[in-house]
Parts: C-alpha cells; structure tokens; sequence
C-alpha cells in the first residue's frame, strides 16, 4: 500500500505467524502516514531510519540479524539504516536488539522494570517486541526486540521485518519489496508462546538436477558445488521462516556438508541447527564420505571399529555446534543395513550401534546424554527392526516417516507417548523412488498436510518436524505452509486451510486478484492430487525407466464421463486465469509470480497435455480421424513449450536461477511421448463418436448415447469426424422435438461437436422414453439412438439434491450426509479442498479410541434393484499403530456391515497403486432388495479414514480413473 498525503491513519494488520487472513489477531500494526500518531514508534521518517543497536557480547546470530534487519529497512525506505554495538544508545529514538543475560541494555532495561520478560525468561525460542517511552537518558522513546535465546531474538527482530513488509521469500521467491519513506510501529507489548513443535526444519534432498546445477554456476562458484555462499542463503531463510535446523544436501554428486569447514560455521552464525536425513549417523554421510578402500566395508558387524572412527572423528569436528544427531545405521546411502550372519540379528546389530554411537557423544559433548538431541528414524526396513522388539534409548526422540507420499506409516502408541525423548516426522513433499519420483512442481494439497501432521502431533509428535523438500524451489509454497504449522499449529484448523495459499499470494500480488488465485490454487492441487503432473506417463519410474516403449494410455477415459477432455479443459482455464493476472501485474511482480504460481500451473498444463493429446492421437488413429496427425504436432508443441518455459523461468532476472529448474520429461535426457500419423484419402468421409463408446470396434455396431434422466438433466455429444483430406459437410436432424442439438450442420476440414440435450417440458413421461438422431455427410448417414427416463415432476420435487442412480450408477459424496450420528466423543469431520470431488470426509479423529461408533446416512434413490457393487475411495492412510488397523464400515438400509479397509503392505503393487492415485478402493457387493429410497451408511472403526467418494454400480459402471461425478437431482 502507498504512502498518501491523508491526515488520516491507516492500520494494516500484519499477521507474523501465518498467512491465514481472518483467522490471527493482528500483532503488530504499521502507521502508514505523514504525521506520526500518539505513541507511535518511528521506524522510518522521511526515509531516516532509528538507528539500531546491539551488544557484541550477544550470539553471533544477532549481529547478523541486526545488519539484514538494517537491510530489510533499507529496502523499505531506499536509505541506509545506521546500526551500532555501543552499550549506551543515543538519540531521540532507538531500536535495541538482544538476548536475555547477553545484552547490558537489555539487562538494565529488565532491571529497572522498563520491560518485563517474566514469560519467556528460561523459555524455548520466544521474544518480547515492546515500544518503550525514556528508556534511559537521552532517549525518548525506543523499540526493544528482547529474545529468551539467541534464535528468539533472531524470530523477533524479523518479526518486524515481515511487518513492514520484507517477504521471507524476498530473495528466494523474489517476492517485491514496497518502499515507504514513512513508517510508524503502533504502541505494542507483543510477548510470544514458545512454538508447537521444539525443532523445525527442512531437508534439501535429489539435489542433482536443481540445487546443485545452480549452486555450482550461480552461487558457490569457487568450488562449483554447494557450499557456505548457498547455505548462508538457505539458512537466512529458515530464520525468517522461524525453523531451526537443516538436514543439508547429501547426494554424492554434491560435496558432503562437512568436506567444506565453512559450511557449519555459517550455519551456525545464523543459529541454524543440523540435523542429517535417516542414512547419516552423528552426521556423517556415507554416500559421499565413506571411503571404502580406506575404511572397508560399511558394515558395523564385521567392520565396528572401522564405522566408529569416522563417526568418532565428525563428532569431535562438529560438537562445538549446535546438532540433532541421528542414531542407528543403514547401508551406503539410501540402502538397507547390511545382512546379518545366522545366530544374529538386525535388532542386537542396531542396539550396539546406539549404544557405540552414545558413547562416542558422551565422549565430546560434556553435558547429560539425555540433554543431547538425538532421533532414531524408523526409515524403511528400520520400522521392522524396531518393530522387533528394539529397546531404544528413551531419551531419543522418535521420528515417524512417512511412507514418501504423504501419508505417515504409523504413530506412537500410548507407550511410546510417554517416552521423555518424545517424538516427531519426517514428511515428503518430493521424492526420488518407487513406484515414482515426483521432483518437479508441489502438488502435495495443503488439507493432506495439514490432515497428517495434525494427527501427528495430536498423538505426541511435536519435538521435531523435518521436511524433504527437495531443491527448494519450486517447494516455496509448501515449505511455508509446513514450517508455518509447526510454528504455531493452533493458527490452523479445517476451514482456514483451503484458503492458506491463496491468501498468502493474495497478501503479495493484491486483493484484486483474490477470487482467480483461489480457483487456481484449489484447482491446481485438486488436478494434482488425482494424478501428479511427474506420473501422467503412467509407468511406475517415469525417471528412471522413461522410454517411448514405457509410456502407456492413461486410465483418464475420453470415451467415459467426458473424464480427459475435462482434466485437459480445467488446466486450459486455470493457465489462462494465471496468464492473464500475470500480464496485469507490474513488472517488478511478475519473477515472483512466474515462480510461486505460473510456472507450477503451466508446467503441470503443458505435462498433462503432452501426454492426454497422445492417448487421444493414438485413439484417433484406431479411427482413421483426420485431425490425428495435427495432434502429433500439439504433443510436439507441448514438449517444446515445457522446455521453454522452463528456459525462461532459469533465465529470469538476468539467469538468477539458471540450473535451478529442471522438468521430468527431460531426465535423463528430452522424450516425448509417442504418437502415430497415419496416411488420408483425399475424398472426405464422415465418422461418428458418441459419448459412452468405450472401444473402436467390437462392441455395438450402432450408436446410443446414454440415458438421459430427468434427475440429473446431463447433456452429451456427438463428435462428427472426417476421415479425409477434404473438407466434410454434414447435417443432423431429429423427429423428436423434445431432443435439442448444438448444431444442425457444418464444414469441417477435422471434426465437430454436436451437444445434445433434452426439452424437459416437451419430453414423454416414462421410463422408456426413446428417440433418433441422424447425422449424414460424405454419402453417408448414421443413427444415434435416444433412450430417456423421465419421471413426473412431483416425483422430482421430492427427492431434489439427493444422490439417484443415472446409466446404472449412484455417485455419492461423503462430505454431503443427510445425517450424523457422533457418540462416545468421535467426531465427522469434513476436509475441503481434499479428494477427487473436492472434499473428504473423516471418520473419527485419530485421538478417538471409542470403536464402531459415529456415522453417517446418506438417502439415495434407485431405479433398479439386486446385487449392487460398492466403491469407496479412501485416502491410503496407514494404522495409527500397531493398537489399530484401517477398517470403515459401509451398510445400505439394513444390510450387516461391511468393513473396508485402506490397509497394504508397503511397498506391495497395491500400495503402489494406492499411493499413485491417492485412492485406496474398497470394494464390496450388496444386496438391494427394490428400486426407490435407500439409505447409505458410513461407519467409524479405526481412527482417522478418510473418504473421498462412494460408487454404487448396478453394471452400469464405465471404465474410467476417477469414476462417474456425483449423480444428484437437480
């Protein structure tokens, strides 16, 4: 906002912990005037800034902050920002920074009672913000940022820095920054809570096609790897995003983190803690480190003394610093802990490896061994050792992993909750493995998130939450939200999430563009959800296996339920929304855009397209269709432009991220997906699809569309096609007044669409309603035959907004119940903005522990009796723990009750499957004993299922991925 020349004061509320508009009290205020109000703090006047003050004595960390604090001001107001380290601050006005017991002005401010610290004195990250009237001779008034540690009052000072207007993502995102030459901070005496989860952070992972390229031609140039000019950058960022720790890059074709002694040096002059990913023991990275003619195989049984000097000789390196050790050990990298001989196990192995690795910290760290961070990651195959029986240290913490989708692989049981190391998660949001690697754009939906982590720390998981975010970039988005939540989770619940992102981009691009950016970013993640943009190839390991040879049909129908050409249609229409915002915003805007939300939603459009075009071009080539070898040249075109665009996004502010983005289809090298031409006569010559026609040939040798139902009132089409060269002319007619066509004729050198629907009004009443369509072209004629089911309006009257069966099928979604029943304390809750309808429903809380209790009924209709298919889709959550299982219940009228379950093996085809589509679905058959009202019911058994939609199939059911839309009277 601008700066005017108005008397009147305008107070914009600054939200510090989230972007979650609406849903925070603001914290602290900016006046944005001419004429400072009462007891005002002047910040900036007349482009002068306060001058800023610390003590040297203080952590290394605040001299930092200090200076990037006087930088932030400097964008702001376009003038330098004086700052000091004398211990007697002069001046009208001062901005005093420090920690508690580190700064002598502080400490006498406490003193004399000119602030109060009470709160967070001995506390955990926190900080006071507080405008004080003569601090002390000489001053009239000063702003004092006081932290609890050295990272509170890091936290705090870049508290205000967000106030006034300096994104976290300034550099990272590009993220404009709005000048002012006139800033006022309202009188405030902000005081922070210590934050949800103890420590936050980030693990920067498959570093080879983005952070490293990038680092080694744009950053740390001298080495061509990733090194300390990276990190600081990476670590500022964490600060300002309130994290604490970094598990750093670990690949072998990046240097290890500690091959270059500055790297920790610079981590920990932003206080930035490390921490190391499940395969790197007290910080060690075998990928990289472990030499094996030197030290001999990596293998703790027939090698212990071996394995125990290195890890002996990082400690030693590293225990002047501030680290979260992992213990255990794998094998080399990403692999599984070496066999063991007969007679011994993976569990004795794993103890003794603890118990050397403890020693070796109680040798060098001279404080309790319970006061030292360490984490067991029960990674993998690691789950199943500890599932063994491991006796694990109960001072170390627990980190939960989930299974690399998404979706936690189990939690702590009443006794692991009550271990004094606690517990925590490591959380994917891109990954490099089986079944596929998604590397590319964040699609992981906010609501999943926030739906697995929430269950995390409500059942105990709050010590530590550890991020896998890949390169960064383009993670931005993600990465915000997650370390947001494990700032503050109590900022969160179920009806601010959906709109998180939106308004975050909204607080930067302006609220004019607020509706358009909240249909992108829920349509984005909803596309994304059904199928990752990384997995439309439909091979497991588009990666690694990729050829013309590995690339399948999907299973998105262009014959059934419109499915594909409707995906490809909502991508048209968000790409469009974002392009067109992006022309409109100034220029100084559009790198910021282009990264956060452009490119991930064009990228996706453009990956969704190249390979959808060619199932439809190898479709139409099975029909002769004359547009098919147009279509060859659109999967081209597709190609090429992901390859553009991504060229411009490395090229952007003059080549700032050059390296940096890297798309799917070009690893390991540029493919596109196959396509087919084929050879046209020159007469033209008329063909005919209509909608439902699941196959070329061997199927029906006539056209009938599907039904149409006065319930749902759908319409459908009719494609007439040329299979020539030259140009089609065609007609199309109907008898039957009550059936309304699109079109009547054309010329068409490819084809056309022909919508057909019916005029209610006019429409025979009855079930067996039929009817002609006759298309003719090219000396040819076709019929497409009419069926209607048409009852009376009455009839319709009274069962308007319930789920009916259309073409064979009832689509149910969950989240729309007629009623709940919630007893014993489980709670229905519906999750926005997650699941193919764009909803889900919960089914208890995982908290609750009362079984076979809460429901919820849905009232349906049929035209059909007998047995009946039933489809749920779930999310593929895995059991709280080993208390539990994952069954639901699913009964119709009066029918016994049918348990579901989302359960499979790790690693089996079906949880492939399931994480690949993000859809566990059950199936089962009920009896249905007449056509007309039923009552479906969803049943809580185990805690937390989550499901996404109910089909009841009475053989009507067409191939498809996502089945038939929720089939309600209109």
């Amino acid at each position: 906002m601008k700066t005017q020349n108005s008397q009147k004061c305008i107070a914009i509320c600054i939200f510090l912990c989230s972007a979650v508009i609406g849903q925070l009290s603001a914290q602290v205020k900016i006046l944005q005037n001419h004429q400072k109000s009462a007891g005002a703090f002047p910040l900036i006047v007349n482009g002068k800034a306060a001058n800023i003050y610390y003590d040297k004595a203080d952590a290394e960390v605040v001299a930092q902050v200090a200076q990037l604090f006087a930088n932030d001001i400097s964008l702001v107001s376009g003038g330098k920002s004086p700052v000091f380290t004398t211990k007697k601050p002069a001046g009208k006005t001062a901005i005093i920074i420090g920690t508690i017991g580190a700064n002598e002005v502080v400490d006498n401010l406490i003193k004399t009672k000119k602030i109060n610290v009470d709160s967070i004195k001995g506390g955990w990250e926190q900080f006071v913000i507080k405008t004080v009237k003569n601090p002390m001779r000489g001053v009239a008034q000063a702003l004092v940022i006081v932290g609890s540690d050295r990272r509170g009052t890091a936290y705090g000072t870049f508290t205000i820095s967000k106030a006034i207007g300096i994104s976290p993502w300034y550099w990272w995102a590009d993220v404009p920054v709005k000048k002012d030459k006139n800033v006022y901070l309202a009188p405030l005496n902000y005081v922070s809570k210590e934050p949800s989860v103890k420590y936050r952070g980030i693990f920067i992972n498959d570093e080879d096609w983005g952070m490293h390229p990038w680092a080694a031609k744009k950053m740390d140039t001298d080495i061509k790897d990733i090194g300390p000019k990276t990190y600081a950058k990476v670590c500022e960022l964490l600060l300002r995003l309130k994290a604490n720790m970094l598990a750093p890059a670990m690949h072998p074709v990046s240097g290890a983190f500690n091959k270059y002694p500055e790297n920790k040096k610079v981590a920990d002059r932003f206080a930035i803690m490390m921490t190391s990913s499940h395969t790197e023991p007290l910080l060690f990275n075998n990928a990289s480190e472990w030499d094996k003619k030197v030290n001999g195989n990596w293998n703790y049984l027939t090698n212990k003394n071996g394995v125990l000097n290195v890890l002996d000789k990082r400690v030693k390196e590293n225990s002047p610093y501030e680290n979260i050790y992992t213990m255990g050990m794998r094998g080399i990298h990403d692999s599984e802990m070496a066999a063991v001989p007969k007679g011994v196990t993976k569990v004795s192995v794993l103890e003794d490896v603890i118990k050397g690795e403890r020693g070796i910290l109680e040798k060098y760290i001279k404080k309790p061994i319970i006061d030292i961070p360490q984490i067991f990651v029960p990674y993998k195959e690691v789950l199943n050792i500890y599932e063994q029986g491991l006796k694990l240290p109960d001072d170390v913490t627990i980190v939960w992993p989930d299974d690399n989708f998404g979706y936690i692989k189990r939690l702590s049981d009443s006794k692991e909750a009550a271990r004094s190391g606690g517990a925590g998660v490591y959380y994917h949001i891109s990954y490099l493995g089986e079944p596929n690697d998604y590397l590319w754009v964040n699609t992981t939906p906010p609501a999943l998130i926030y739906e697995e982590m929430l269950k995390a720390y409500q059942t105990g998981a709050k010590r530590y939450w550890l991020l896998n975010v890949g390169d960064i970039k383009p993670g931005e988005l993600g990465m915000q939200f997650f370390l947001d939540m494990a700032w503050n989770i109590n900022d969160f619940n179920f009806d601010n999430i959906p709109n998180y992102e939106s308004n975050f981009l909204t607080s930067i691009f302006g609220e004019q563009y607020r509706t358009d950016l909240t249909d992108v970013i829920h349509r984005y993640y909803k596309l994304g959800f059904t199928r990752k943009p990384e997995y439309m190839g439909w091979d497991f390991r588009w990666n690694a296996m990729f050829t013309e040879e590995h690339i399948y049909d999907t299973d998105f129908s262009f014959q059934n339920y419109n499915e594909a050409q409707n995906r490809i249609d909502s991508y048209d229409e968000i790409s469009a929304k974002a392009e067109k915002i992006m022309k409109d915003l100034p220029t100084a805007y559009v790198p910021s855009f282009y990264e956060l939300l452009y490119y991930p939603v064009k990228g996706a459009d453009l990956m969704n397209k190249k390979m959808l075009v060619a199932q439809k071009n190898r479709w139409y080539a099975r029909q002769g269709r004359s547009i098919t070898n147009q279509l060859a040249k659109d999967v081209v075109a597709y190609h090429d432009s992901i390859a553009m665009i991504t060229k411009h996004y490395n090229g952007l502010l003059n080549g700032k991220w050059d390296g940096m983005m890297t798309a799917p289809d070009a690893l390991p090298k540029p493919q596109v997906a196959p396509t087919e031409t084929i050879s046209l006569p020159e007469n033209a010559e008329m063909g005919i699809f209509v909608s439902g026609e699941d196959g070329v040939h061997g199927f029906n040798n006539f056209h009938l569309l599907p039904r149409f139902n006065s319930f749902t009132k759908r319409k459908y089409h009719i494609e007439v096609y040329n299979k020539g060269k030259d140009e089609l002319s065609w007609k199309a007619s109907t008898k039957n007044d009550w059936i309304k066509l699109s079109k009547t004729s054309g010329k068409t050198p490819t084809q056309e669409k022909i919508w057909v629907s019916v005029d209610w009004e006019k429409a025979p009443i009855g079930v067996d309603g039929k009817g002609e369509i006759e298309v003719s072209g090219a000396g040819k004629s076709e019929k497409i035959f009419v069926s209607l089911f048409n009852q009376a309006a009455t009839e319709l009257n009274n069962l308007k907004g319930m789920p009916i069966e259309d073409n064979g099928v009832v689509v149910i979604s969950p989240a729309n119940f007629n009623r709940k029943t919630e007893k014993n304390g489980v709670k229905i809750q519906v999750i926005n903005q997650l699941g193919y309808e764009g909803k889900s429903l919960q089914l208890g809380n995982v908290t609750d522990n009362a079984w076979n209790s809460s429901s919820t009924e849905y009232d349906f209709y049929t035209t059909d009796a007998g047995s009946a298919t039933v489809y749920t889709y779930a999310l593929p959550v895995f059991a709280k723990n080993k208390e539990h299982k994952t069954q639901y219940g699913v009964s119709i009228d009066d029918s016994y009750t049918h348990w579901m379950t989302t359960a499979s093996e790790e690693y089996s085809f079906a949880w492939k499957q399931n994480v690949i589509r993000n859809s566990a679905i059950g199936t089962t058959t009920i009896s249905i004993d007449k056509p007309g009202k039923h009552t479906l019911k969803l049943i809580a058994g185990d805690p937390g299922m989550v499901i996404q939609k109910v089909v009841i199939d009475f053989g009507g059911l067409k191939r498809s991925y996502l089945g038939p839309k929720p089939t309600l009277v209109k």
